[in-house]
């Protein structure tokens, strides 16, 4: 049973809940389970990353190996067929969208192992990233301004100047704290 059309839908039901399903059986049960537990947005982020993993590997749930889904992280990052949208100018999409989708992807062959769908999770754990090779060197998780140097020294002197302030009033009885800052 391949899977060739995996077609994202949603609608309200009687309750005015969202509810949504991608025409897969066993992906439209593990959405199912997660409407129950998690924020409508949340499902819906996670069918739209589950629409994308299978509509690139194209196989149904229970073939796909962890060589698939290595073929899928490559697609991901390179850009090119098996990406559904550019994030990076690189071509790819964010190292966070790739492990916001697979843990997705993850999230329900944990569903389906539990269950018993499935002998065992795909999803690689625990391979190195780009950062974790880079040993010594910091990489921020996203770009921040930093702050000039006369700027760091000037709100750390601010700072130890309340700090006495309040530490002398405090063994000073009757003492006010004042801040000119």
């Amino acid at each position: 049973m391949p899977v060739t059309a995996v077609r994202l839908s949603r609608s309200r039901n009687a309750a005015d809940d969202l509810v949504v399903w991608l025409g897969v059986g066993l992906l439209d049960e593990y959405l199912e389970f997660l409407a129950g537990r998690c924020r409508p947005n949340m499902v819906l982020a996670v069918a739209y990353d589950l629409k994308v993993f299978f509509t690139v590997v194209g196989k149904p749930p229970r073939r796909v190996r962890p060589v698939d889904v290595l073929a899928f992280m490559t697609a991901q990052r390179t850009g090119g067929d098996g990406r559904l949208q550019i994030a990076e100018a690189g071509g790819g999409v964010s190292a966070r969208t790739l492990r916001r989708r697979l843990s997705s992807v993850s999230g329900l062959y944990g569903f389906l192992l539990a269950r018993g769908d499935v002998t065992v999770n795909p999803v690689p754990r625990g391979l190195p990233t780009r950062r974790e090779r880079q040993i010594g060197q910091f990489s921020p998780r996203t770009s921040q301004r930093r702050s000039p140097p006369s700027t760091i020294a000037a709100t750390i002197a601010r700072s130890r100047c309340v700090r006495s302030a309040a530490v002398s009033a405090s063994t000073s009885p009757g003492s006010r704290i004042t801040s000119s800052a």
